[in-house]
Parts: structure tokens; sequence; C-alpha cells
């Protein structure tokens, strides 16, 4: 078992312009694989508007605005959050287009393009840009994860590989979803994408740990903190040949709504 990186080492060795890299969409790295299967299912999830309503909050959101580009559709307002500071400062550049920001231009296109029309680009990242209205620190390990800023509740929550990454152990993981639910209303949505199967990753080289999760991980853990799994979809992994970079070995992508307070 990889040795646990906590919040600490995260805000001391977190490299988000490494981290970045796994970003250069279409560029035949690990990255690709699970990022395709990713923004398909947001898109799915989001831009037919099968899910919407006023305020999505996204829990660890990195570095990246990918996870927002079909939510924008859906929601009024995004809250992005991270508890490391360079993170949350790669976002606030892009989201005041300064000098030096990732280009995130390809992906948006191709979103654009599962959206039906790759010409309008310019137009979603202008909404992104208007639609994401905070960038918070967070801490799901926190009875508050967002303290010491107390939101009202919310009617989604979106986690990308933040369960994974921010828990040492199951009971650690289920703690996190309690908090996690106060942030959101009774009956609204909780979607988790992520990775299964997964000891670490590599951001440059840096070894992060990651909780090796299964299906049945997630069902029970949100079971008992008062969640009905709505949706599930998973697919495995097909790249063979960078496991010295990520070990998981499936993609997933959750829908679970809050039936009672945890």
């Amino acid at each position: 078992m990889a040795e646990f990186t906590g919040r600490d080492v995260y805000q001391a060795e977190f490299d988000p312009r490494a981290y970045l890299e796994y970003f250069q969409f279409g560029a035949g790295t690990l990255g690709d694989e699970a990022l395709e299967f990713y923004l398909k299912q947001l898109c799915k999830t989001f831009a037919a508007g099968r899910l919407k309503g006023d305020t999505l909050l996204d829990l660890a959101s990195g570095p990246t605005i990918h996870q927002f580009l079909s939510a924008c559709e859906s929601f009024g307002s995004i809250v992005a959050s991270d508890p490391v500071d360079r993170n949350r400062q790669e976002i606030e550049m892009w989201l005041k287009k300064k000098p030096g920001a990732f280009d995130w231009a390809p992906i948006v296109k191709h979103v654009c393009e599962l959206e039906g029309n790759r010409d309008k680009w310019a137009e979603k990242e202008a909404k992104v840009r208007k639609t994401v209205q905070q960038v918070l620190y967070c801490d799901v390990l926190q009875s508050n994860p967002l303290a010491p800023v107390t939101l009202p509740q919310v009617d989604c929550v979106l986690a990308v590989e933040c369960l994974e990454a921010a828990c040492k152990d199951l009971s650690s993981m289920q703690a996190a979803l309690k908090n996690i639910s106060s942030l959101l209303k009774l009956g609204g949505t909780l979607v988790l994408v992520g990775i299964l199967g997964c000891s670490f990753y590599m951001v440059g080289s840096r070894k992060f740990s990651s909780l090796v999760l299964t299906e049945k991980n997630l069902r029970d853990a949100l079971h008992a903190t008062g969640f009905a799994v709505v949706e599930y979809e998973a697919e495995p992994r097909f790249d063979k040949d960078m496991y010295d970079a990520c070990d998981f070995t499936s993609k997933f992508c959750l829908l679970a709504r809050k039936e009672k307070e945890a």
C-alpha cells in the first residue's frame, strides 16, 4: 500500500502544472482515457437537462475546470473548491483570463462536440466564467468541508476523484460522505466520478496515494450515510501500458440521491 499522502502533503508538494499534463487532450496519455469517460458521463448527466438546479458545489476541484463544462448548462451558479492554494490559484487564473493560464480550449471544443455544436466553444468558456462564482477552500474530512465558510445547502454536489485522494481508509470515506451530505439539500443529488482499484497516481515525479475502491465499497458507504444510488456506470481500463503512472482498473460515474440526514 502506498504511504498515505494527506492534506499537508498536497499543500506542500502537489504541483498543479505537472498534474495538468494529464489534460493535454489528444496527446495519447493515460489522462485521455479517464478524461473521455468523465466528459461523456458529465455531458449525459448535465447537458441534457436531466439534472439541474440553482447551485452546484464541486468538491476538490483540483486545478481543473473540465468538470464545469456541461454542468454550467444546468445550474445557475457553481462553487469550486480545493484544499490546495495553488490549485485554487490555477482556477482563478483561467476564470480571470490571466497570462499563463492553462489552455482548456481543446477540451472545451470536445465537450461542445459531445453536446452537438463544436463551434460554440467560445460561448461555453464565457458561460463557465460567468457561472463559477466562488472558489473556496475545502476539506471533506472536516464536519463542514468549507469551513470557515458556511453555505446554504445546495442542489447538487459533484466530486471527481475526491474520495480516493482524500480518504486513507473506508471508515474515513464514510465520515467524508457524512460531511458532504451536510452540504446537500434533502432530495439533492451527489455525483461521484472517479476510478476503482487504484492505490496510487503520479504527479510529475511525486507519488500520491489513492484509496482502493470497489463498487460495493461505494454503495455500502452511501447507503450508510443516507444516500440511495440511482445510477451507476463503469468502464474497465483499456490502456495496459502505463501502470507506472496510475494503477486503476476501471472508471465510474455514480449518481446518488440524499434521502435522509446522515
